[in-house]
């Protein structure tokens, strides 16, 4: 059975502050009792020795005592559970607690003995006799037993003291188990509270609702990563749902045109309208190949973007590839009175030659494609730390600042007429992207609108 997260945390506390309690209790009334017990020990050793010298101030002179004063003495001891015996030098007795009043000392004995059994079933007291001299002027007149039961006892006092005790510590532990549920309530509270926003955010972006965000702060670190991730998450999918529709609208668009261009070149046939001459026959030709194109770069892009994408690796001088690459593209750069410069300059590095041709093919074809009659195509190549740097740079008609976001994605047209005029698909970024990363590498781009275009490839060597 599910319990809610407010729930558990505040049993959680409940339980933390419980066993707290319950440990610091018992410790505390351990210690507390052991050095009390030791306290009424020496208390008794001092009350003993404070008997005994009182008892000794009570001899006058002769052989005489004070009968009186040691009744007095020998009565209050009887209440506080001690039981004397005095004697004098000649071992004569001259005042006992039992024979004085035996009901009495029988009747605190018996108190003493049920009060310890009842509220310490583990004391062991047994009665026990001291013997101290009684001495007067340095000489010795006497001397006094004292019964009582040892080692130690606790008299009406000492037990409220200890019962005391033991309330206060069972009240702190009631107290602090309702401050542990007050508590627990609370922070389970602050807690939960931004875990159901998120909860509540994605089950609105599980409805499609992607421009859902969760507006919360908090100072706890893992809450505020959970609500970020979230919100980002909402983001991405917002934007790749953006993208799909794009995507959708841009193959139909793609497919569309040549599509009803072969319809009607067909139609025309079909009725007898045109004539099926050589030319208009090339003409269904071009449009075909041009859909056998489109539907061959789409697999080529859904290959490459696949997990399983299969690279055949191999060392080789990245510098001689691009010079290839340059010499093929002379004869275009010519026509169009286009310059390109590339130095080149000998790195090699560990990579799919013909993927990464590839990429170097795409780009320079789009500097090429984007650069006016008299503008330059720069290839630049070089080294910088364990990466191999292609750069290649233009002075064509650049990119705007809203658009470089979405160059590397499949099908987007920053400018539609642009695109219709040369031509391209609208894959050829997207696949280089693909093809890099793959390599584990990076490629970036920064443009201005008429200044021109600046694309980096990093390829791990």
């Amino acid at each position: 059975m599910r319990k809610k997260l407010r729930k558990k945390l505040s049993f959680s506390y409940m339980f933390i502050i419980v066993i707290c309690v319950l440990i610091i209790s018992l410790l505390s009334n351990f210690f507390l009792q052991r050095l009390f017990r030791n306290y009424v020990i020496e208390q008794h050793k001092t009350r003993n020795n404070l008997i005994v010298k009182t008892i000794g101030e009570q001899y006058l002179f002769n052989g005489n005592w004070n009968i009186d004063g040691i009744k007095n003495i020998g009565e209050i001891s009887i209440e506080n559970g001690l039981f004397i015996s005095v004697k004098d030098i000649s071992g004569k007795i001259i005042w006992d607690a039992e024979t004085y009043n035996i009901k009495k000392c029988e009747e605190v004995k018996n108190k003493v003995t049920n009060s310890m059994e009842k509220y310490f079933p583990s004391w062991e007291g047994v009665y026990t006799k001291n013997q101290y001299p009684l001495i007067n002027n340095s000489s010795k007149i006497g001397t006094i037993e004292i019964g009582y039961y040892g080692p130690f006892f606790y008299g009406s006092n000492d037990i409220s003291y200890i019962k005391t005790l033991n309330k206060m510590l069972l009240l702190v532990g009631v107290f602090s188990l309702l401050i542990a549920f007050i508590f627990g309530f609370l922070m389970a509270e602050r807690l939960s509270r931004p875990i159901l926003k998120v909860i509540d955010a994605a089950e609105m972006i599980s409805r499609g609702n992607y421009d859902e965000k969760i507006e919360t702060k908090t100072d706890i670190e893992e809450i505020h990563n959970l609500t970020t991730t979230i919100n980002n998450l909402g983001t991405s999918l917002n934007g790749q749902e953006k993208l799909r529709k794009r995507l959708t609208k841009d193959i139909s668009h793609e497919l569309r045109t040549p599509l009803s261009t072969l319809q009607s070149h067909m139609e025309a046939l079909i009725d007898g309208v045109w004539e099926p001459t050589s030319d208009r026959l090339k003409s269904c030709h071009e449009e075909i190949l041009r859909l056998k194109r489109l539907v061959g770069d789409l697999e080529k892009l859904a290959r490459y973007e696949g997990e399983n994408l299969s690279l055949v690796i191999t060392k080789f001088n990245l510098g001689e590839v691009i010079n290839n690459i340059a010499l093929n593209f002379e004869k275009q750069f010519l026509n169009k009175k286009v310059a390109l410069a590339f130095k080149e300059d000998s790195i090699f590095v560990n990579a799919d030659k013909d993927k990464i041709t590839q990429v170097i093919v795409n780009l320079v074809s789009n500097a090429l494609k984007y650069t006016e009659k008299g503008g330059k195509v720069e290839v630049n190549l070089w080294e910088e730390g364990q990466f191999a740097i292609v750069n290649v740079k233009d002075t064509g008609i650049g990119i705007s600042n809203e658009n470089i976001p979405h160059v590397f994605e499949r099908f987007y047209r920053a400018d539609e007429s642009r695109n219709k005029q040369t031509g391209g698909s609208g894959i050829g970024l997207a696949i280089a992207k693909s093809i890099i990363k793959a390599h584990k590498g990076i490629i970036t781009v920064e443009s201005k609108i008429n200044e021109g275009t600046n694309f980096t490839v990093k390829i791990p060597k």
